[in-house]
């Protein structure tokens, strides 16, 4: 970074305050700097380590493009469920693929972080722990006195309580991503979102995996797409351990041994390595929060309200540190609303009815609004579709009919309230049904709606038409 980047002083005003500061340079501290500096205010941006945060540096990043690699190798040995077409593709240097992933995270971290501050006048940029103190933020044995203080330290992987584990070497979201010799076999223990595209995609780069987890693959999916997803996964090799609970972790000469037990049977899974992929954890520790009386909620969290309020009058908090919608665009949204509220009156609500999510697991889930259990604990009476993708021409064309969607609505108005799509290219098309909650559509609306014809967005028009037509009764195109 430039010298600039690195002068706090020059940001703040003629008495020596700045109208904010906000602790933590990640995608959430980004984007409350910039939109605090479009509003005219001067902000000390204080970042502790790597800047960029998670996202870039550790996160989506660097696990989407390594999840392309071996989505790579592992569609050329699919090319034969196209008559007359045989693939191949192997990988023939793991290390060189990590070299062109740390690449990459390098050139965005500098595009999109280091390179922006310039842009700022009025951001300045300071690099050391923080702590809130009387009237501002003790960094590196100075205070910046600050009138409002936005917190967006982050979260990190967090440690399950296994009774063995801190004597285990074992991996997490970040070390695995950086591994230059791929393991034999690997043990996944988590069937979150995090642990379900790290196992495939290790599998895929030739890993043996099995996945071990309390409840079940993407618990907080529908269980439809979590049933289905766990098939395709043994088709491809990955194992999957599910309702289990963890009893001891040991090493072993050759790696790793897990005891747990499931219905009364123990058992014992060994491997070469173990990942740890059960969530994250905020990052609250050395803030001085509970000093400075900021509360924290039950998922270990910064608490705050729908304005990104915390229980401190003044300060803020957003993105993963909340332990709330830990996605970086939840962040960015959060951080942005909190630097708005912070200097305009807090006048802008948090809204997280739209909100999509995306695991990037082949075929890849995306959702929307409600899953059918949270539409009925809310008291809404509802009704629901699933379409296999067998009825959607693009996965017929295509050949690759793996997967379902499945819409949920309510029973008297056919409000939309909850889209979820299992398909290869599921990511790109969630997005239809989040304009669609946001706007209040129903599923009529969709169902009339004009979709274009062989793509998968097309889906959630027939899934729409589900509810009260047999779309196996229609040609291309009707309705």
């Amino acid at each position: 970074m430039t010298d600039q980047n690195h002068d706090c002083c020059g940001a703040a005003g003629k008495n020596g305050r700045y109208d904010l500061a906000v602790i933590g340079a990640g995608s959430a501290g980004f984007s409350a700097a910039i939109m605090a500096a479009e509003l005219g205010a001067q902000v000390a941006l204080i970042g502790h380590g790597m800047i960029g945060g998670t996202c870039v540096n550790v996160g989506c990043v660097p696990s989407k493009t390594l999840i392309r690699a071996a989505e790579a190798v592992h569609q050329a040995a699919r090319a034969s469920r196209f008559a007359g077409i045989e693939g191949c593709a192997k990988i023939t240097d793991w290390r060189t693929v990590i070299a062109q992933k740390d690449e990459l995270v390098a050139e965005l971290r500098q595009a999109k972080y280091a390179d922006l501050l310039p842009a700022y006048n009025g951001v300045g940029y300071l690099d050391g722990p923080a702590r809130l103190v009387d009237g501002g933020v003790a960094v590196n044995g100075q205070t910046i006195r600050a009138d409002k203080i936005i917190i967006t330290t982050g979260a990190r992987p967090a440690v399950p309580a296994i009774p063995g584990i801190e004597d285990v070497p074992y991996l997490n979201s970040t070390t695995a991503l950086e591994l230059e010799r791929l393991p034999e076999s690997l043990l996944v223990i988590g069937g979150g979102y995090i642990g379900a595209e790290i196992a495939q995609m290790l599998a895929r780069a030739g890993v043996k995996v099995t996945i071990v987890c309390r409840s079940r693959l993407l618990p907080a999916a529908e269980p439809e797409i979590g049933e289905a997803l766990t098939r395709y996964f043994d088709d491809e090799g990955v194992r999957l351990q599910s309702g289990v609970a963890y009893k001891h972790i040991a090493r072993t000469e050759n790696g790793v041994v897990l005891r747990v037990t499931r219905d009364g049977q123990e058992d014992s899974l060994e491997a070469e390595q173990v990942l740890i992929a059960t969530g994250r954890q905020p990052n609250t520790e050395m803030l001085g929060l509970a000093e400075a009386g900021v509360a924290l909620n039950e998922r270990g969290g910064i608490a705050v309200d729908d304005r990104m309020r915390t229980s401190k009058s003044g300060v803020y908090a957003a993105g993963d540190v909340t332990g709330q919608d830990q996605f970086v665009y939840m962040a960015a949204y959060g951080a942005k609303l909190a630097a708005g509220n912070a200097l305009n009156g807090d006048a802008r609500r948090y809204d997280a009815t739209a909100m999509p999510s995306v695991v990037f697991t082949d075929p890849q889930v995306a959702s929307v609004g409600l899953t059918e259990k949270a539409a009925r604990d809310q008291g809404l009476q509802v009704r629901t579709s699933v379409l296999p993708l067998e009825y959607v021409p693009r996965a017929l064309a295509a050949r690759d009919t793996r997967g379902l969607i499945k819409l949920v609505a309510e029973a008297d108005t056919g409000r939309l309230v909850g889209a979820h799509i299992l398909a290869p290219e599921g990511a790109d098309s969630i997005q239809t049904a989040v304009l669609a909650i946001k706007h209040g559509l129903t599923i009529s609306d969709l169902g009339e709606t004009i979709f274009p014809y062989l793509t998968t967005v097309e889906g959630l028009k027939l899934a729409a038409q589900t509810f009260d037509r047999d779309v196996a009764k229609l040609s291309c195109c009707a309705g």
